[in-house]
This record gives C-alpha cells, structure tokens and sequence, in this order.
C-alpha cells in the first residue's frame, strides 16, 4: 500500500478498537499508522508504530507532529479512547484536519465538567454533586444515589446506593477502584459524582457530527432494566423499538448536548435513559461505542463503523445503506470472580438459528474481574433476525447454553 494516503490512529494498547480501525483502512485503500504506548507489544501495528506517552500530552504532541512533517502528513486523525481523543483532536487541529475543539473534547472525557456544562446549557441531566474523597461527605441530592468516578468509563466504578447507611461504604469501595485504576490527573482519580439516580429504559446512542449537525446512526435499545447496584452492559438489540417521537425527542436532546460541549466533527456515543419526564443524557462521548459492539453498524448503515469514522475524518463521507431486519449483541457477563478454567455449550450455543459468531475474548487460566473493579467483558454474542424481538430472543437462547466454569482465586497473604 505503498503510496497510499495515510491515517493516523492514536490508541492505548490492547485497545479493542485498534483492529478494526486497521481494517477500516485497509478496505478504504489508507494506511492506518498506530501511535501508542506499545512499544515492546508482540502485536505488530503497534510495535511499528509510533511510540508516545500519554501521561506527557505535550511530548506526544510533539512526536506526532514531528512525524507528520517528516513523512509526509496524515490524511486524518483518529483517537480510539477516551484516553487518546483529546491528544487526537490537538493533532488534527495542528494539521488543519476535521477535528473537534479540544476542549469540547475534555469536557466529554470528564464527568464532572460534563454535567456542570449540560447543566448549565438546560440539558435534563440527574441532579448532582462533585465529591473528593476522603473529604467530608457533602448533602446529597437524594436517593436512590449513583456514585461515579469522574474518570473512569464502561460502568467501572459506577454503584447504586438506596439509603444512607450504605453510602460511606460504598464511597470507600468506589475511592479504591478510582485509586488503582490511576489516571493521567490525580486530582481526576480524587472526585467522583454524587448523582441522582434516573428510572425507565437506557438506550446507547451512535452518531456522526459534521459541522456540527447531528446524524444518528443507529440507536440500540438495552431491554435487560439497568436499575444496578451494579449497571453491566449486556444486552444491545437494533433498530430500536421506542416510538417515532421519542426517537426525535432522542435526537434533539443529544444534538443539543453537542452543542453545549461545542462538539462538531466525527463521531458520538451517548448513554440516555427515556421516562415520562423526557429524554435524560447519562453519558455523551466524543469517540465510538466500545468493545466489538461497533458491528453492529454494518447492519445499520452497510459500512462498518470505523469505516464511516475514517473516510469523515479524511474529509469524506460514505452513504449510508440501511437494512432490513434486527440484530442485537450480546456481551457476555462475567458471573463472578475467579480464574477462568473454561466455557461449556459453544457449540450449542453456535448451533442457534441467528447466531453469527460468538467471541470469547479472556483466555482460559485468565482471572475474571467483575463490574464494579473490572472493566472488560467475557465476550461477546452477535445475532441477526427478522426483527430485534428476534435477534434478542436467539442471543438469550445462546447465553443460556453457556457454562461458564470458574475457579476460586486465592490470593497469598502479604506478611
């Protein structure tokens, strides 16, 4: 592919993005060049990419743009993450390509700032309160309570509290997630969010933001209620069932979330739940949907997701194919913590009429780390039907041949 325009993808190793931004680009005709913190990685994009450090956003910066001069541009920039979409927009804001302002970008990478801007812009956000911990506790907007760390994201982290006497506990369990997953700003890894917790159906949002118009590409329902004390994803079936007028009420609210962050270019990934008060955003990212779940964009668009994300970020844009039918994902829970020794009923679950694939991502002798401390999931289930009802239904009949075989982890005492 000598020859061929080039695209730059800032990534965290082992992203779960990172392949298929590499296979977006491929079938584009690009090349994508993976700048990481991958250095010594056996996987080969990354050892032969470029090599920053995103705890230094100033040295990195400096290296990206010092290769874009020396070998001849990028045509686009890409940030896969949270961690990487900030420094991504830097670079592309440099080189005068599609980007979005950097500090738009911040303000949906950080929780706390996010609500204090939505808030403030007249966005239906939960009534909250920004907490450090180990500080006195503050009054709380009342129960039931979702604790969040400001910057952590898939649910990590994240705990429902119904009354007072379990709150200091669940604070001190949240405060040590926040601690051992670490972040670039310690003062970030010190806050978490005090909020509301708001009833009714969530339902995960995929957009696209071109001069700051809002496409949406697919909105996925959750049918599993999301009601916690722990809120793991599982279950996401598309087209969504809700009505007509609440999918343009869906729209409208999450345009204008946008437009308070001051987002404008490429993609968008919001969390919102739907009751009788209206349209609430849980959550509103300037990146991608997580995991494999971005599959599902080729049943809804006829292009896979990061393929619509490259050629925008390139300056171009591919039409959009939806199809008929539903096709739901389901990512695989972990049941409880251990050691991985093996998953029975595969071929079973294979066998389901609507099963496309199913991927175990965790090796067997791995250990299993469930939500609230873990932060990655067994695996994943994808379907096809006449319609979502059917697609869910053939992803409920696989999981429940699954069985799951986990061993204790014992842990040796430190003297």
């Amino acid at each position: 592919m000598s020859g061929s325009p080039r695209v730059l993808v800032i990534a965290p190793h082992g992203s779960y993005r990172t392949s298929a931004f590499v296979a977006a680009a491929r079938k584009l005709g690009v090349q994508a060049l993976i700048a990481s913190e991958g250095r010594h990685s056996i996987v080969s994009d990354y050892a032969r990419g470029l090599h920053v450090d995103f705890r230094d956003p100033d040295a990195a910066l400096a290296t990206l743009l010092d290769a874009a001069r020396r070998d001849g541009g990028f045509r686009g920039v890409i940030g896969t993450d949270d961690s990487s979409v900030e420094l991504a927009a830097e670079v592309a804001r440099a080189l005068d390509l599609p980007h979005n302002p950097p500090a738009a970008v911040r303000l949906s990478r950080r929780k706390d700032l996010a609500r204090e801007c939505l808030r403030a812009a007249g966005v239906r956000v939960p009534a909250f309160v920004r907490h450090r911990f180990g500080a006195p506790r503050p009054e709380v907007p009342g129960f039931p309570l979702v604790i969040k760390p400001v910057g952590l994201s898939g649910s990590r982290g994240v705990i429902r509290v119904d009354d007072e006497a379990k709150l200091d506990a669940a604070l001190k369990r949240v405060a040590a997630i926040a601690a051992r997953a670490g972040h670039p700003d310690p003062e970030v890894a010190r806050h978490c969010l005090l909020e509301t917790f708001v009833p009714g159906p969530e339902v995960a949002v995929e957009g696209m933001l071109h001069h700051g118009r809002l496409q949406i590409l697919t909105v996925f329902d959750k049918p599993d209620p999301l009601d916690g004390p722990f809120f793991e994803e599982t279950y996401y079936t598309t087209p969504s069932r809700h009505p007509p007028a609440v999918l343009e009420a869906l729209h409208a609210e999450v345009q204008a979330a946008c437009r308070a962050f001051g987002l404008v270019e490429g993609p968008v990934h919001a969390e919102c739940r739907i009751n009788a008060e209206g349209v609430w955003i849980i959550e509103l990212a300037s990146r991608t949907i997580g995991g494999l779940c971005g599959r599902l964009l080729r049943f809804g668009t006829g292009h896979s997701l990061e393929e619509l994300v490259l050629a925008q970020a390139m300056g171009g844009r591919l039409p959009v194919i939806p199809a008929e039918g539903g096709a739901g994902v389901l990512m695989i829970p972990i049941p409880r913590a251990g050691i991985l020794k093996r998953v029975e009923g595969l071929l079973a679950a294979r066998r389901v009429p609507g099963i496309e694939s199913i991927e175990i991502q965790i090796r067997e002798g791995h250990e299993l780390v469930p939500l609230p401390e873990g932060s990655s999931y067994l695996g994943f289930i994808f379907a096809r039907g006449d319609d979502p009802a059917a697609a869910e239904a053939a992803l409920r009949a696989a999981h429940g041949h699954l069985d799951i075989v986990v061993a204790p982890l014992w842990k040796a005492a430190v003297a």
